[in-house]
């Protein structure tokens, strides 16, 4: 409701032909007039990009006209799927989503709980700003500080484990390919975490405060508190943005494993870090298969498509909030 109008969806209106539909639209131009923005946005991003994907099925060469290559049916998919080293990005791939979903999201619920039970606004205020602080850095400079803090050179990681005896030499923690997995989780965790805790501290903060002090009064702990009027209330929020994390499952964070890999310089590095992305980037870019890449690409967006529609109807059946 807008004043005393009464603002009705298009789409569900009651029919009125041309006429109706030009009336109401008029009715609410000026928000409509906000949503052209987002729309051609869409368009010009999202949907006419889309037009690539027939490349996948075409033997696409450089100074072709779009659309206008051989047609070659599912000849990509077919070298993709018996490819060995496209086994291997992809269970790089899967590795380091899952990792990163295990570990990077339940981090900032459990982290904006903690905030929530913060009792000093001043210091509350002081540790969440610096938490998101991260967010606002570049990958490039992010992933500087990452080499200077696990750097082997007086880094202060190896000088701390040195310190306390936990290693004898210091550990190329960039260097190994072992290693990148957790890096990759850890840098991930430390850039995204206040940031994306904000929509979780956001949805406690509308929780009738009624609630606790009942609770209080049924004799309800704090940790009991938190479980079960905190996490409870918040936890539609939480269902909803799971989803996106599944349908988002197999993107596995392109600037980033590009920076903390050195543009994969590192053979070694590369076999625990070349992840999809940087697979159809390096294969369609610098080796000029771009019909190859596409498949690869076009595969990979299957995949989260399938994922989200699953998650979705899981969250479904379980009577939570769907999309």
């Amino acid at each position: 409701m807008v004043g005393n109008t009464v603002i009705q969806p298009i789409g569900i209106r009651k029919r009125g032909g041309i006429n109706g539909f030009v009336k109401e639209f008029l009715k609410q131009v000026d928000l409509q007039l906000l949503v052209i923005p987002g729309i051609i946005h869409i368009i010009i991003f999202s949907y006419i990009p889309m037009y690539g994907v027939i490349m996948a099925f075409q033997e696409f060469r450089l100074g072709d006209f779009p659309g206008m290559s051989e047609w070659v049916g599912l000849k990509h998919f077919r070298y993709l799927f018996t490819d060995p080293n496209f086994g291997l990005v992809l269970r790089n791939t899967i590795v380091i989503s899952l990792l990163k979903l295990l570990i990077c999201f339940p981090a900032p619920i459990i982290f904006a709980i903690l905030i929530n039970e913060i009792l000093n606004m001043r210091f509350r205020k002081t540790v969440q700003t610096i938490s998101y602080l991260p967010h606002f850095i570049s990958w490039v400079v992010a992933g500087t500080l990452m080499f200077d803090f696990f750097s082997v050179d007086n880094g202060a990681v190896n000088s701390a484990l040195l310190a306390l005896g936990i290693i004898d030499r210091p550990i190329h923690f960039f260097g190994v390919g072992e290693y990148f997995w957790g890096m990759a989780v850890i840098t991930d965790l430390w850039k995204s975490l206040g940031w994306n805790a904000i929509i979780y501290i956001a949805a406690i903060t509308s929780i009738d405060p009624d609630l606790y002090e009942a609770a209080e009064i049924d004799g309800a702990g704090r940790y009991a508190k938190m479980w079960h009027i905190t996490f409870k209330s918040i936890l539609p929020t939480v269902i909803l943005l799971l989803i996106f994390s599944v349908g988002n499952l197999l993107n596995a964070n392109f600037d980033q494993i590009m920076v903390l890999t050195n543009q994969m310089t590192n053979p070694k590095l590369r076999a625990f870090a070349d992840v999809i992305d940087t697979y159809v980037y390096r294969v369609g870019i610098s080796g000029n298969r771009s019909s190859y890449a596409a498949a690869a690409g076009l595969f990979k967006s299957v995949i989260n498509v399938m994922l989200l529609l699953t998650a979705n109807k899981i969250a479904s059946r379980t009577g939570h909030e769907v999309l």
